[in-house]
């Protein structure tokens, strides 16, 4: 095992072609681990977005099928001497634990699954409740709070108006979500709320992509004021017009897309899933009970009504966001890497004693 602060070899597994919050994740504490001076690797689906993500210090190793996952992340675990596996999301976190030598570790982006975790050496839980919530074992857990990643300096760089874009008039407040467009993300519960109590010359605008997207359109027709805007490169500086942040999610354990409003300083409305529970204690923002419409629908009318009141200039929230600091969750992850290598190197030694007193017994 290489001595504390030696640069380690990392691979890094996400299966998904498209980039959302886990993806970014991965994608992001790869490149940082690459800053700092660690051989990163990431495998991932041939093809992927994520590939055309990742700093030129990553290497991306593209998997062409679906067929013998495990086996084949092993093999190529094995070939890039990797000291720590990673894996992100459900199915590459089930292959991760096929690579016996190398630390097998997984974050548990939405929540801990038996069949896709309970064979990994260590596991990243996002918030304490998912923490509390684990099944006594030998895995090893720590809780290690996700981080806003920063956008690409092109994305960055960008300018954008969305309520330019949009046609709004000075005076119209604009309702905002980003995030899958898929039925955990709750997308057709905030669609079903707006339209049911939302004022007249309020909008909204949902930013994502997903398998719902002609489901969620269909919801939508007939209402001019929502507006789907797809996929987005520029969600930080979008994420400014907006007068109020809503999550709708049914299921959320770290969301990030609130995370990055908290940082753009808005207004925030969410569902009370597990993360938003954690992250908004104490902060000022509202929470609505989940799976609910009208509800939050109303919810919805009553923070516009209070925005109303307030300046466009001085809607702006601050919230305490230190627990999220990109560098010292990155340093603590590694940290977590060590912590799993030495205890797998204890155990190991443990095994190796039995043999021997067994054998001396024989």
């Amino acid at each position: 095992m290489p001595p504390p602060f030696e640069p380690l070899t990392l691979v890094h597994v996400v299966f998904s072609s498209r980039i959302a919050g886990g993806e970014r994740h991965c994608i992001d504490l790869a490149n940082a681990q690459a800053a700092l001076g660690h051989r990163v690797h990431v495998i991932g689906s041939a093809g992927s977005a994520v590939a055309g993500a990742l700093a030129s210090g990553v290497t991306f190793h593209g998997l062409t099928l679906p067929l013998l996952r495990g086996w084949r992340v092993a093999a190529l675990a094995r070939r890039l001497g990797a000291d720590v596996c990673h894996g992100h999301l459900g199915p590459a976190c089930k292959a991760v634990a096929h690579a016996r030598r190398a630390a097998r570790i997984g974050t548990l982006h939405v929540g801990y699954k038996a069949h896709h975790h309970a064979r990994l050496d260590g596991l990243v839980c996002v918030n304490r409740a998912q923490h509390e919530g684990l099944p006594k074992g030998e895995a090893l857990a720590c809780v290690i709070y996700n981080w806003a990643p920063e956008r690409d300096a092109v994305s960055a760089a960008r300018h954008t108006d969305l309520r330019t874009e949009l046609g709004l008039a000075p005076g119209q407040l604009l309702v905002g979500s980003v995030g899958r467009l898929h039925v955990s993300k709750g997308m057709d519960l905030l669609i079903a709320g707006f339209k049911a109590h939302a004022p007249g010359d309020a909008v909204l605008a949902i930013l994502g992509e997903g398998p719902d997207a002609a489901p969620l359109k269909a919801l939508a027709t007939g209402d001019a004021r929502i507006r789907l805007l797809g996929y987005r490169s520029d969600v930080d500086q979008a994420l400014k017009s907006f007068d109020l942040f809503v999550s709708p999610s049914r299921e959320e354990a770290f969301p990030l897309a609130i995370l990055e409003a908290m940082r753009a300083g808005r207004p925030v409305l969410s569902t009370a899933t597990q993360g938003p529970r954690e992250m908004l204690a104490g902060q000022p923002a509202r929470l609505v009970p989940v799976g609910d419409s009208d509800l939050l629908g109303r919810a919805i009318a009553e923070e516009l009504a209070c925005l109303r009141g307030i300046p466009a200039g001085a809607r702006g929230v601050s919230y305490a966001t230190a627990a999220y600091d990109r560098s010292s969750a990155v340093a603590r992850t590694l940290g977590f890497y060590r912590d799993v290598m030495l205890h797998r190197a204890a155990q190991a030694h443990i095994y190796e004693e039995e043999g021997e007193d067994e054998a001396i017994i024989a």
